[in-house]
Order: C-alpha cells, then sequence, then structure tokens
C-alpha cells in the first residue's frame, strides 16, 4: 500500500488540487496589497503630517519588521499546530492592522499599526508556500508555487488600480478600510476551500488523522487507506526552528537567509519608494500609483517566466541569471527620468526581473526542506530576509535624505541583487561538496 503522501506527489494534478493552489494565489494577492497599502499612501501621509524622507523610510518599513517576525514564529506555529489554523490567525491579524492603520494619527501610531499588520503577513507567507507546496504533485511543484506567487504582484496590479479610483475621489485612509474588508471576505473562502494537508497530518498526528487524510484522499479523487504508516516518536518532539540548525541543513539555512536578505533589499527598494518618487518629479498620486501598477505587472509576467522556464531548466542557474539581471535594471530604472510613460516602462522591466527572483526564491525554499520543517525553514529564510526588506526603504530615505540623487541610490539598491547570486552560487558549491547533498537543488 502506497503512503498517502506518495500518492499525491506521483498523481497528476486533480481539479480540487488547482483550486487549492488558487486559493493560496488569492490569499498571497492580499499580501501584495496588504504590504503595498502603505506604499499607495505614502504621498498623503508626508503631505498630511509633514514628515521627510527619511521618516518616510521608517513608516515604510514597519509592517516589513513585522513579516519578519511573523515568518519566524507563525511558521514554527504552522508546523506545530496546522497549515489551516495558521492561516486563520493570520488573516485575523491582518483583517485588523489594516482596519487600525486608517485611524492612525501620527507616526509612531501608524508604524505600530503596521508593525502587527506585518506578523500576519509574515505569518502568510511561510504558511501558503508549505500549503502550495504540499498540496501539489513533485513533478509541478515549482510551477505550481511561482503560479501562487504571481498573487502577490496580481494583488497590488488590481489593489493599485483600486488604490488610485480611491486617491482621486478620497483620502489616503480609505486605502486601509478597503483593504480590511478584502481580508476578512478571505476569511469564510478559506474555510471551504482550503483544507490541511496531508503531510502537515502525517508530521503531527492529531487525533483524527486518519479520518481527515482519507476525507483529503476522497476529494482528491484517491481511495481511502486503512492505516498511517508509524512515525518515529522523536520527530514530534523536536522545537521547529532547532532542526534548521543541526549539520544536516544548517548550510542552507544561514546561505539562503543571507542570499534572500539582500535580493528582498532590492526588491523593496522598488516596490516602496516607487509612489514617493514619483510624486516628487511633480506628477500626480494618482499616477504615481499607476507607475507602481506598472512594476507589479512586470513582476506577474516575471514570476510567469521563471514558473515556466524552471520547468525545462534547472532552477538555481535561472535565479542565478534573473538576480545580476535584476541588478542591472534597477539600476537603469535610476537613470530614467523622461516622463510618465518612460517611468512606467522601467519600473515594469524593474519588477519584471525583481518578482520573478523572489518566484524563484520561494520555490527554491521548497525543494530545499523536507516536508516537517518546510514552513518552520520558509518562514525563517523569508523571516531574516525581511530584515533586508526592511532595510531597503531605510537605508533608501537616509540616502535620499542626505543629498544623493536616484541614480546614486538605484545603483546602490540594485548591487543587493548582485550579492544575492554571488551567495547562491556559493551555497550550489558547498552542497555539491557535502556527501549526501540534495542534487535536484544544487543542479
Amino acid at each position: 500500500m502506497k503512503h498517502p503522501i506518495e500518492l499525491i506527489e506521483g498523481s497528476p494534478l486533480s481539479a480540487a488540487q488547482v483550486a487549492m493552489v488558487a486559493m493560496c494565489m488569492l490569499l498571497n494577492a492580499l499580501d501584495g496589497f496588504d504590504v503595498l497599502s502603505i506604499s499607495f499612501a505614502s504621498p498623503g501621509i508626508a503631505a498630511d503630517w509633514g514628515i521627510d524622507r527619511a521618516v518616510l523610510g521608517i513608516v515604510l518599513s514597519a509592517e516589513l519588521v513585522g513579516m519578519a517576525i511573523g515568518s519566524v514564529l507563525l511558521g514554527g506555529f504552522a508546523d506545530k499546530h496546522g497549515r489551516r489554523p495558521a492561516v486563520f490567525l493570520c488573516l485575523g491579524i491582518m483583517a485588523s492592522g489594516m482596519g487600525l492603520a486608517a485611524f492612525a494619527s501620527d507616526v509612531v501610531t501608524m508604524s505600530i499599526y503596521r508593525l502587527y499588520t506585518g506578523v500576519g503577513i509574515g505569518g502568510m507567507l511561510a504558511t501558503t508556500n508549505a500549503l502550495v507546496a504540499e498540496h501539489s504533485n513533485k513533478k509541478r511543484r515549482s510551477l505550481a508555487i511561482t503560479v501562487m506567487t504571481m498573487g502577490y504582484p496580481l494583488g497590488a496590479i488590481f489593489g493599485g488600480m483600486f488604490a488610485a479610483r480611491l486617491l482621486a475621489t478620497s483620502s489616503w485612509h480609505s486605502i486601509f478600510i478597503f483593504g480590511a474588508i478584502v481580508t476578512a471576505v478571505c476569511i469564510p473562502l478559506v474555510w471551504f476551500l482550503l483544507p490541511e494537508t496531508i503531510q502537515s497530518l502525517d508530521q503531527r498526528r492529531p487525533a483524527n488523522a486518519l479520518a481527515r487524510t482519507n476525507s483529503l484522499l476522497s476529494r482528491l479523487g484517491h481511495a481511502p487507506v486503512e492505516q498511517l504508516p508509524p512515525e518515529p516518536a522523536v520527530q514530534r518532539k523536536k522545537v521547529a526552528i532547532r532542526p534548521l540548525f543541526e549539520p544536516e541543513l544548517f548550510d542552507r539555512t544561514v546561505l539562503l537567509c543571507l542570499a534572500f536578505f539582500f535580493h528582498i533589499m532590492t526588491f523593496y527598494f522598488i516596490l516602496k519608494w516607487i509612489p514617493k518618487i514619483v510624486v516628487d518629479m511633480g506628477y500626480e498620486a494618482s499616477l504615481a500609483a499607476g507607475v507602481l501598477v506598472w512594476a507589479n505587472v512586470g513582476g506577474l509576467l516575471g514570476a510567469l517566466s521563471i514558473g515556466l522556464l524552471t520547468q525545462r531548466l534547472p532552477l538555481r542557474p535561472v535565479l542565478v541569471g534573473g538576480l545580476v539581471l535584476a541588478a542591472v535594471m534597477v539600476t537603469l530604472f535610476g537613470r530614467v527620468h523622461s516622463d510618465i510613460a518612460g517611468l512606467s516602462v522601467a519600473a515594469a522591466l524593474a519588477g519584471f526581473c525583481t518578482n520573478a527572483c523572489v518566484s524563484g526564491y520561494y520555490a527554491l525554499l521548497a525543494h530545499s526542506f523536507p516536508a516537517k520543517n518546510r514552513a518552520a525553514g520558509t518562514g525563517m529564510v523569508i523571516g531574516v530576509g525581511r530584515g533586508g526588506s526592511a532595510m531597503g526603504p531605510v537605508i533608501a530615505g537616509f540616502l535620499f535624505a542626505a543629498g544623493f540623487g536616484l541614480q546614486s541610490v538605484a545603483l546602490v539598491m540594485g548591487a543587493g541583487s548582485f550579492i544575492s547570486a554571488l551567495v547562491l552560487i556559493y551555497l550550489g558549491v558547498r552542497l555539491r561538496r557535502k556527501s549526501g547533498a540534495n542534487e535536484a537543488w544544487a543542479g
């Protein structure tokens, strides 16, 4: 009798599995809008509260700090208590945090609310990555994860369209109210459409694990099993994060954290600063939101492209090449000052390359950690990486405040993706040298 996990990994994707991936894509779209809501609102906030670019950079980074905390803590929570409970917890935090931000009246209050919201966003990123990896089969896992990550730019695109309309007729407060409502609506959708994964049930073994496993197998078109294979008790007693720093996983945990840290610093420089940069060039806030939408259109196409490429080519070399190209495109973005059309094209190209690499990293993480540590490992890398996301807008803000022009700031911030590529190359060399290294990953 085949193990239930082997049935899932070796069978073609069913319509139910496609629907589960689509639901995770929607959750990632929520993350995309929730993260960028502060970017859409930033010109109005700066004008209303009279704050300079250095202070604004801190406000823009607040939820990114929360995302680092949420990725680590709630990623471990998802491994220990289940993917579904983690998703519901994250949605509750995100909806309430967005609602609170609409009524913030100063920098400190807004930063606290955004940090709180970021905890939910970070946990959601780690959990949905594990959900998609475990609800898909082995053959299409990388593609399914990159499709899921397409939700992030989609949320920013459609959210940005609504934000532009809201900014044209209302104040920045309405952006957060809109985000809170949409996030809350997703709670019942998850209840009906997104079950727990068989891998999570197998690792945690709750009292009703067999019944829930058979229910999910039936939903996916497979026959039920009479019993679950025995599991060594020691696996269930380990602290979720501790195994990440044991010899088997230490190198990939530490170096993936470092690589993701540098690239995400570049990625969030683009996403967080575009609206303010465009407004400071003399354009209206609604037009600035449109430029950010084009950056996310590029990001959407980038995620799709890397997903298709990695069906035929090894993931890691494609990702390394994308990181080098991302560094070039972000630097070029700093040299375009012509008109709104030129800015939109430059932003789209930068978004294409940077988000393609973020999608590639998520796929890489799913292959880098075993199921029992997948959410914790993904959460750890994303969490530490969010340190880079928080630093990106802050560093750029202080560089702008110190008098550096856009060209210089873009050059400095674009270097993060290039450093990320070097770290990834080094990790591949180390894993190939170690006996028992994951050859599929190292390729």
